[in-house]
């Protein structure tokens, strides 16, 4: 005689095994025969959720609404060093803009791409608008669209026939006064359907339901709040947790909301107060490492990085972020000890080589650098990626003096990638190369560029000597 599983046993041996799909599927099956079983009612909601789950710890991008539309600013001129919007210039014995490229907001490209680094913070409307799109549509950045677009649809794709829970017709008194089932449910709400608000009256009912008592909730409160804009009450939140519960999370979220407020130095002794608690914790010094990189103290940022690698050496971020800025402060050979790391513990991806074949460059291993950049080539997923590697072959052709490969090179950059403004420079100097000045714009635009490069780095030696030029061409006029 067989024997059969119960289903309810296999769906939960699915879902630990992240099959969660077919996790889900057994729990319908469930459903169907007895809708009112609340384990597996339960189960495919932790199943779906977990389909969408993403980490809400790491600090994610401003739309124009938050970045136009904010009131939290409490002065207009911040003291040098205390504000991530405006950072200023290289802190300590950090390489210098002429070096080390920036972003439109000023902020030194990083090592390793995250949320909060895709785009730089626009000041005036016209350049949030032509800020650079990162939801693979044609609107600019705003608070709904990337992630939080997927994850408002997430139910449609999980469910064609509509979807599993209708939240106008639930009762959420009922369910904050169920611990087991209305965590589970929280999180349907807030992550697989996106609904705030009705996360947040289950939240608060059933932190009342509690009696004030659970941290937990308390976290989620402010998670709520952290998303509809409301910073301060947040901040409170994450508080009066942490005065119950000492967690690492809760450390994250609060400093992810100084940070939203531009109070980067109260974050950091956020940081450093959690590490007194949890020593050697590695996401508190990633943290710490951070703040100080996108307010461009590239030294104690290295340092930190340092820490994260003594406590976990297989840390993409850091060894991504030292090998950059050892790379930025000319020593490529160093750098390329980091990115070969990297290659052996399996990242391989066209970033990767890219920067490998430009350490390679530099470090004058010139078999290296063109195999690199064809590993590269090869891996590209976006056109973006193949403007900057066709780019930085024209970089090393100019070095080794093929002038007709560079100008070549920088054409396919401009070809992939229209708005690519290093390539249009790098054509213009090779054009003036040529004598071919008809081709590359009139002498006062490129006074007044120049004034603008002089006003952003004085001590910029190229902008020098082009004014000086300029000013010899109009005396002569």
């Amino acid at each position: 005689m067989e024997v059969s599983m119960d289903p309810l046993f296999v769906a939960w041996s699915y879902f630990r095994r992240r099959k969660l799909q077919q996790c889900s599927d057994i729990c319908s099956k469930i459903l169907q025969d007895s809708p009112y079983d609340q384990a597996a009612w339960s189960l495919k909601t932790r199943a779906l959720t977990e389909m969408v789950y993403i980490d809400e710890i790491e600090m994610d991008q401003e739309g124009i609404a938050e970045m136009m539309l904010d009131e939290s600013a409490i002065a207009q001129v911040a003291r040098p060093g205390t504000s991530l919007r405006l950072p200023g210039t290289s802190q300590g014995a950090g390489p210098s803009p002429a070096v080390r490229p920036m972003t439109q907001s000023g902020r030194p490209i990083t090592g390793f791409v995250r949320p909060s680094t895709q785009s730089g913070r626009p000041g005036t409307m016209e350049q949030a608008i032509k800020t650079p799109r990162t939801a693979s549509t044609a609107r600019p950045i705003t608070s709904a669209s990337g992630r939080f677009v997927r994850l408002g649809t997430a139910s449609m794709l999980t469910n064609p026939e509509g979807p599993f829970i209708n939240l106008s017709r639930l009762n959420l008194a009922k369910y904050s006064t169920k611990p087991a089932m209305s965590r589970t449910l929280f999180e349907y709400i807030f992550h697989h359907e996106n609904d705030v608000r009705n996360a947040l009256q289950l939240a608060a009912q059933a932190t009342e339901h509690a009696q004030f008592k659970d941290w937990w909730w308390k976290v989620q409160l402010g998670k709520c709040y952290y998303r509809l804009g409301l910073y301060r009450e947040a901040e409170k939140q994450f508080r009066s947790a942490l005065n119950q519960l000492e967690v690492v999370d809760t450390y994250c979220y609060l400093a992810k909301v100084y940070q939203r407020l531009d109070q980067p130095i109260i974050a950091l002794n956020l940081f450093k107060q959690g590490l007194d608690h949890f020593p050697g914790e590695v996401i508190l010094l990633t943290g710490i490492a951070r703040i100080h990189e996108e307010m461009n103290n590239m030294v104690s940022a290295t340092e930190y990085y340092k820490e994260v690698l003594k406590q976990d050496n297989t840390h993409v971020e850091a060894i991504a972020c030292i090998g950059s800025n050892h790379f930025y402060t000319d020593q490529p050979e160093i750098a390329l000890r980091f990115y070969r790391r990297l290659l052996q513990m399996g990242v391989y991806n066209c970033q990767l080589y890219n920067n490998l074949g430009l350490c390679c460059f530099y470090a004058q291993q010139y078999d290296m650098t063109l195999s690199s950049f064809e590993r590269a080539l090869a891996l590209v997923s976006s056109d973006d990626e193949q403007a900057d590697v066709w780019y930085n072959i024209g970089h090393v052709a100019v070095g080794i003096g093929e002038v007709t490969l560079a100008y070549q090179c920088f054409k396919l950059a401009l070809a992939f990638n229209n708005d690519h403004a290093e390539a249009y420079n790098n054509l213009a100097v090779l054009e003036l190369r040529k004598g071919r000045v008809e081709q590359m714009g009139d002498l006062q635009s490129s006074y007044i560029a120049a004034l603008k490069s002089e006003d952003a780095f004085p001590e910029h030696a190229n902008t020098q000597q082009l004014l000086k030029q300029l000013r010899e061409h109009f005396a002569m006029l």
